[in-house]
């Protein structure tokens, strides 16, 4: 842990919270609130919270010596039965602290990890975050199994000689997790039989990210009417959702939702989710959606950001959905708060939830995936309809005549598609008129 950066912090659930910090005061508090609401998303209730500022954290019971007192002491006054701790604790942080306050201890990454489980709903969603708890709690059988530490003498195949209890438990989790592994391959080997056939279909495809509870959900269904469950809590789905839109010159386009991004995201779950998340490296265009009304709006674009560096998306073209407009005090007219606050282009103000500037959305995305689109006139033999079609579908049809030859289409394409159309192009050249190189 470096000490400058916005540093460890702790909370506890129907308990008391803690947590140590090298920056500003209000950042803790922020963290801390975010905790809470991760542990009423888990069913917690939180009735109270303490926080520490300590250059680092203390190595055996991360908390120092005086505010381990305090918390004891807490006990008494608020009844806590558990205590959350906003940082990934090492396996002898977490046994010391329980032992010291009587009490079960839970980080971050466990609580995390115990939300995602109750949210997976699909069988690959329940395979990574099985693989993810186990990789969570290896290093911590320790903790679990010291009264099982004596030695004993096996059964054929089960232990060998001299094996311990604690051995055998980890050996069987590991090959628990080596057998997960091994089904999550399976089921992302069709995954990637799947976006073959979607590149074969080249229908473009948006990725919605952003931090967890933005509104990537609502506003999935509010330009679809997916249907998906959309709540007011933090990783209310996991699963990701593909469904079609039709942007506004006629184009379909796949929208696909993704699971919601959060501070100090568990390492185990980045690793598990990777496949899942990979579907952001299909995407041509990322879609962010940011709760514009969240006091820590820009923490939670930067969060998203590294996410996305750490999957290799960064350099994607995004368009940023300043999402929840209609909560502000100035809310406007969606064209008209842009210009206002002088947005770039890649900005629009919009509200998923009240259905507010959605139509300048779709335009944008469009505008957004025409950027690259190569201008080209082709004649298609009437054998080819199918191609007729792709044109529609793909690109953007400025003039049509059927010849007897075939029929014969100016307008734009990606640069995808050149290649299907090459034998029957006529005429070519680049956007605005200009010849590609």
């Amino acid at each position: 842990m470096d000490w400058r950066e916005p540093a460890p912090r702790a909370a506890n659930g129907n308990g008391a919270s803690a947590a140590l910090d090298g920056a500003k005061p209000w950042e803790t508090a922020d963290s801390l609130e975010e905790l809470a609401r991760l542990a009423e998303t888990a069913g917690i209730e939180v009735v109270g919270a303490v926080s520490q500022k300590l250059s680092r954290p203390h190595p055996a019971t991360y908390v120092g010596k005086g505010k381990l007192a305090e918390i004891k002491e807490l006990k008494d006054d608020l009844g806590y039965d558990l205590v959350i701790v906003d940082e990934e604790l090492s396996p002898g942080q977490q046994r010391r602290l329980e032992e010291e306050l009587g009490v079960k201890v839970l980080d971050r990454t466990a609580l995390i990890l115990d939300i995602f489980a109750r949210r997976a709903q699909t069988r690959e969603g329940r395979l990574q975050v099985e693989v993810a708890q186990l990789e969570y709690r290896l290093p911590r059988m320790t903790r679990m199994w010291t009264h099982l530490s004596r030695q004993t003498v096996g059964g054929v195949g089960l232990r060998g000689p001299g094996e311990t209890q604690l051995e055998v438990d980890r050996r069987a989790a590991r090959d628990r997790i080596a057998m997960l592994k091994d089904q999550l391959q399976k089921v992302h080997g069709q995954r990637e039989l799947y976006r073959e056939r979607r590149r074969g279909h080249d229908v473009p495809v948006v990725a919605i990210v952003g931090y967890t509870n933005a509104g990537k959900s609502t506003l999935l269904n509010a330009l679809t009417d997916a249907g998906t469950l959309a709540e007011d809590k933090l990783f209310a789905t996991l699963d990701p959702t593909t469904r079609r839109v039709r942007l506004p010159a006629g184009r379909e386009v796949l929208l696909t939702d993704t699971v919601g991004f959060i501070n100090h995201l568990p390492t185990t779950l980045v690793a598990s989710f990777r496949a899942t998340l990979e579907e952001i490296n299909e995407a041509h265009v990322v879609l962010h959606v940011l709760d514009i009304t969240h006091p820590n709006a820009a923490e939670q674009a930067q969060t998203t950001r590294e996410v996305l560096e750490e999957l290799g998306a960064a350099d994607k073209p995004t368009i940023t959905a300043l999402n929840k407009i209609d909560l502000l005090d100035d809310a406007a007219d969606p064209a008209e708060l842009a210009r206002d606050l002088q947005l770039p282009d890649d900005y629009v103000p919009i509200s998923a939830g009240g259905r507010i500037g959605l139509d300048l959305l779709l335009a944008r995305i469009e505008q957004t995936l025409e950027r690259d689109l190569v201008r080209v006139t082709v004649t298609v033999p009437y054998a080819k309809n199918a191609l007729v079609d792709l044109f529609h579908r793909e690109g953007q049809v400025e003039g049509l005549d059927f010849g007897e030859h075939g029929t014969a289409i100016s307008g734009q394409l990606p640069p995808r598609l050149l290649e299907r159309f090459r034998p029957y192009v006529t005429t070519k050249a680049g956007g605005n008129g200009r010849t590609p190189a």
